[in-house]
C-alpha cells in the first residue's frame, strides 16, 4: 500500500477546507495582536514573581489581555491550575452550595469530572457536600430543548454546565451557533441560573466565544489550544467578574483571591503560547482534516467527515477494532519527536473506569495541543487524535500510523 501516494491525493481534496482553516487563523491572530497591543505588553512582563506572588504585573496583564481576545468582562489565568478539569473542579466548588441543584445539559460530562460531581462516590465530591446532580442527554447531536425548559420550569437550577467537545463518545462536539441557541431559551426562562461551558478544544476553532453568545462562565487549558504548544501548564476561568472573583477566592482562600499566586517565570511562556495559538490551532484543524479523509478513504468511520464544520479539534477515527485502535495509537507514538521509542499501551488511568491506550509523543506532558491520540479500550474502539503543532509534522505522524495499521 502506497500511503504517501493516498496522502497527496487527499491533500487535493481537502484544500477548500484547508483555507477556510487559513482564514480563521487570520481572523483569530488579528483578535490576539490587537489585544497584545491594547494593553502594552512589554518585556518587563516577562519578570517573575515567587512566593506570595504580589503584585505582579505580568500575570495581571496576562489576564486582562485573555479576558480581551475572549470577550469577557475578566479572566483567572493561572499555572496554580493543574488542568482543564482541576479549574472546572474549582469553578463547580466555588458556584455550587449544599442543596444547590447542577444540571449538563450535554449529557455525561468527561470521565474525570466523574468523581468531581459524584457520579461516581467519592468522599470529596460535590454530591458528599449536598450538591445535586441531574442531566439531560443530546438528541441527535443537538441540545433536548423540550426537556431543558421543562426542568427549568420545575427544579431551580443553580448552574447549567455545557460541555462542548465530545469527551469519550460519539456524539458530535457543539457548534458555537448551537450554544447560542440553547443559551436565548435558558435565560429566557431563568436568567440568574449560571451558564458554564467547558470550552476545552474549541479555542480558536470558531471566530466567537460562548461569553460572546450569552454565557456566564468558560473554562479552559493552557496544554490545549491557548497555550499554544508553549505554555508548560496551567488553565484559565473567564467570563462575569463576580464569578471570576469567587473562582479565584477558591482557587487560593477567601481574602485574598487573585491577589495571589506568584508566575515563577512562567509569564513569557503564557504570552508566546497565547500569541501563537491561532496559527497552532489552526495546524491542528489541518492535521485533523487530513486525517478524517484519508481514513475514510481508508474505508473506516470518521466524525467529522473532513468537509463538516467543526467545533473543537477532536478527530474521531472509528475501528470497531482493538487492535487497530493499538496500533494507529502506536503509529502516532512513532511519528512524535519525543519517545518516539515507546510503545504504548491500555492502561489503568487515574480518573478513568476503562483502560486507556494514550499516545502522546510531547515536549509538555499531556499535552494535547500538540500531537497525540489516545482512546478507552470499549466497543466500538474509537480512537480520537487531536493537536499538530505545524501542518506538516502532523502529516508525518499521520503517515506512520496509517502504514503501522497494515503492517
Amino acid at each position: 500500500m502506497d500511503v504517501k501516494k493516498i496522502i497527496e491525493n487527499a491533500e487535493k481534496q481537502v484544500k477548500e477546507e484547508f483555507n477556510k482553516v487559513d482564514l480563521m487563523c487570520e481572523k483569530n491572530s488579528e483578535k490576539v495582536l490587537n489585544a497584545f497591543q491594547k494593553y502594552r505588553v512589554s518585556e518587563s512582563h516577562f519578570n517573575q514573581t515567587t512566593g506570595y506572588g504580589y503584585d505582579d504585573i505580568g500575570r495581571d496583564t496576562i489576564e486582562k489581555v485573555f479576558a480581551d481576545v475572549l470577550g469577557a468582562e475578566d479572566a483567572l489565568v493561572r499555572s496554580q491550575f493543574i488542568s482543564g478539569s482541576h479549574a472546572l473542579t474549582v469553578a463547580l466548588f466555588a458556584y455550587l452550595r449544599p442543596n444547590d441543584i447542577m444540571l449538563s445539559i450535554s449529557g455525561t460530562p468527561y470521565d474525570t469530572l466523574h468523581e468531581v460531581i459524584g457520579i461516581i462516590d467519592n468522599d470529596s465530591s460535590l454530591k458528599s457536600f449536598g450538591v445535586n446532580y441531574k442531566q439531560i442527554d443530546l438528541v441527535n447531536d443537538d441540545f433536548d430543548y423540550e426537556k431543558i425548559k421543562d426542568t427549568l420550569l420545575k427544579d431551580k437550577i443553580k448552574l447549567i454546565e455545557i460541555q462542548r467537545s465530545k469527551g469519550y463518545s460519539t456524539r458530535k462536539s457543539i457548534t458555537i451557533d448551537k450554544v447560542e441557541k440553547v443559551i436565548k431559551m435558558i435565560k429566557k426562562i431563568d436568567n440568574d441560573v449560571i451558564i458554564m461551558v467547558d470550552n476545552c478544544y474549541c479555542e480558536f476553532v470558531e471566530d466567537k466565544t460562548p461569553l460572546e453568545v450569552g454565557a456566564d462562565i468558560i473554562v479552559g487549558s493552557l496544554i490545549k489550544n491557548l497555550g499554544g504548544g508553549i505554555a508548560p501548564n496551567g488553565a484559565y476561568i473567564a467570563g462575569k467578574q463576580d464569578l471570576v472573583l469567587l473562582a479565584a477566592e477558591r482557587l487560593t482562600l477567601p481574602g485574598e483571591g487573585r491577589e495571589v499566586g506568584p508566575s515563577l517565570g512562567i509569564n513569557k511562556s503564557i504570552f508566546q503560547g497565547l500569541f501563537m495559538a491561532p496559527s497552532v490551532v489552526a495546524s491542528s484543524l489541518k492535521t485533523v482534516i487530513l486525517t478524517s479523509k484519508v481514513l475514510e478513504d481508508l474505508g473506516y468511520n470518521v466524525e467529522p467527515k473532513y468537509n463538516e464544520s467543526r467545533a473543537d479539534i477532536v478527530q474521531n477515527i472509528i475501528f470497531n477494532d482493538k487492535d487497530k485502535l493499538i496500533k494507529f495509537c502506536q503509529g502516532i507514538q512513532m511519528g512524535s519527536p519525543i519517545d518516539s521509542f515507546a510503545i504504548p499501551e491500555p492502561w489503568d488511568m487515574p480518573g478513568y473506569v476503562d483502560k486507556v491506550i494514550m499516545a502522546a509523543g510531547t515536549f509538555t506532558q499531556g499535552s494535547s495541543i500538540e500531537l497525540s491520540c489516545d482512546g478507552p479500550i470499549r466497543k466500538p474502539y474509537i480512537a480520537y487524535l487531536q493537536g499538530g503543532l505545524t501542518y506538516e509534522y502532523g502529516k508525518l505522524a499521520i503517515k506512520k500510523a496509517v502504514e503501522n495499521i497494515f503492517s
